[in-house]
């Protein structure tokens, strides 16, 4: 551990030294767990092997700069773990275990929290899943809840630099009626054939289009997307992109920086008006987007001609990061601090 170079910190998973589990068996949930083995005792029918049954969530804790540990809106990724396991039939979690779960983990881990300035964090991972045996396709009676934690740094590796993306239209990351709503790993399996080919083409992510018109933007591989033009903070409105937390944030917070906001559908054409695009979640924050490549029609936009991120979402980021850092006053009651 003390090899880490907490500032150069790749996105990517380190041991640690515990995970909380709980069941639920027999109609409820049983009492929290300290684990420090990194393997699940799971049934070879567990419906969450076979049928999907599983559900993840993915937040962050912070180094505060007076030293607190600072745990950035989990109350909301509660509440997007309840829909996706109402949403694929699951358990949900009940709210007061997941708050002492996800605390827990962290204070037991708190050595592998990166320091201050480092512009490292503590990626919190929580995971339903569906632990009882069915060999029919149906709700098993038993689920499994773990937390576990891991040290990181940005998710993409060009930082807060702008990053390349090519539009996708032969594979789709869900579907309008689908799951594309919810935090689920199916969704995830479905986005890897995009992934490869955008990054066979030398690109970072896919940017998706709807899957039934192909005519609207969608999300990217792993974040929401959004753009910026005419003092507008610009993000699709769509039943099948997941709700990140980070947008919804951003939403809140950048009328406090004079802008207005749109959520709306958005027009693939409409990318050659705005000023800047970038993709934002929990796990990149904010990542400023250089140049998307259609690779089917050909076409390339352009956003970034210095190669340095622009001013709108610079400012979008160093406010959010302030906040979760406790360099600025916290006043949209974001933050809790574990005690």
């Amino acid at each position: 551990m003390n090899n880490i170079d907490w500032s150069n910190l790749p996105f990517d998973y380190y041991k640690t030294d515990y995970n909380i589990r709980c069941h639920f068996r027999e109609g409820k949930w049983g009492e929290l767990e300290v684990s420090s083995s990194e393997y699940l005792n799971l049934h070879m029918a567990a419906t969450a092997l076979h049928y999907g049954q599983e559900a993840f969530e993915g937040m962050k804790a912070f180094r505060g700069k007076n030293g607190d540990i600072r745990i950035f809106r989990w109350e909301e990724n509660f509440k997007r773990m309840e829909r996706s396991a109402r949403g694929i039939f699951m358990e949900p979690v009940p709210k007061e275990i997941f708050r002492e779960a996800i605390f827990k983990a962290v204070k037991l881990n708190e050595r592998w929290l990166p320091p201050y300035g480092t512009g490292a964090a503590l990626y919190i991972r929580p995971l339903l899943i569906g632990s009882g045996a069915e060999i029919g396709v149906k709700p098993t009676d038993e689920y499994l809840f773990v937390v576990f934690v891991t040290p990181v740094g940005p998710y993409f590796k060009e930082g807060f630099n702008p990053i390349k993306i090519a539009i996708v239209r032969d594979s789709d990351r869900t579907a309008p009626l689908g799951t594309g709503m919810f935090k689920v790993g199916g969704n995830y399996a479905a986005s890897l054939p995009g992934i490869k080919k955008s990054k066979s083409e030398g690109y970072t992510q896919p940017l998706y289009l709807d899957a039934k018109e192909k005519k609207y933007i969608d999300e990217i591989g792993a974040a929401n997307f959004f753009g910026i033009k005419n003092n507008t903070y610009i993000t699709p409105d769509s039943s099948s992109v997941l709700p990140s937390i980070t947008n919804k944030s951003i939403m809140e917070m950048v009328p406090d920086l004079g802008l207005k906001v749109e959520k709306r559908p958005v027009p693939v054409e409409e990318l050659d008006s705005f000023e800047e695009v970038g993709a934002c979640g929990t796990a990149a924050i904010i990542a400023p987007i250089g140049e998307i490549k259609d690779l089917n029609e050909g076409h390339t936009y352009t956003y970034s001609k210095d190669g340095k991120p622009g001013p709108v979402s610079t400012k979008i980021y160093k406010k959010l990061l302030a906040i979760q850092y406790g360099e600025e006053e916290d006043t949209y009651g974001w933050v809790e601090s574990l005690e």
